[in-house]
């Protein structure tokens, strides 16, 4: 008989408190962000785009998410992996949805396991993941 544990889920009070906190983060940089949570099947649980960040950063915030999701990995670790010669130089055609390997997309894990992703589009590539990785301590 095996005996496996149960991880909570991420929830949509969870997600808005990954919103909030990366937001917030934001405005103290003084930037305005985009921000997309998923749950560990790539749906989406919460988002947010301040209207005055740019549009195409409501698109990006959700394909970091989704590249963190599907990769398990923080979008900042895989940029050299995407370069000609990489591990995963040709991935992005082989999904049915592209994949974006800029940072501000992270995985979210409870008790070890993947239970969704937060991206971050709107600010320079190491603010996004700086405000995904300041909502993960939020959520904490």
């Amino acid at each position: 008989m095996s005996t496996t544990t149960a991880v909570a889920p991420l929830t949509t009070q969870d997600a808005e408190v990954l919103v909030t906190a990366a937001r917030r983060a934001a405005e103290a940089a003084g930037g305005t962000v985009s921000v997309t949570v998923l749950d560990a099947g790539g749906h989406l649980l919460a988002f947010r785009r301040d209207d005055r960040a740019v549009l195409i950063s409501g698109e990006t915030s959700t394909r970091k998410a989704y590249t963190a999701l599907q990769l398990n990995a923080p979008t900042a670790d895989l940029v050299d992996a995407v370069q000609p010669g990489g591990l995963f130089h040709t991935l992005p055609t082989a999904l049915d949805r592209p994949l974006l390997f800029i940072a501000g997309g992270v995985p979210v894990h409870r008790d070890g396991r993947l239970i969704g992703a937060i991206g971050v589009g709107g600010g320079a590539p190491e603010q996004d993941h700086a405000f995904a990785t300041a909502a993960l301590e939020a959520l904490a």
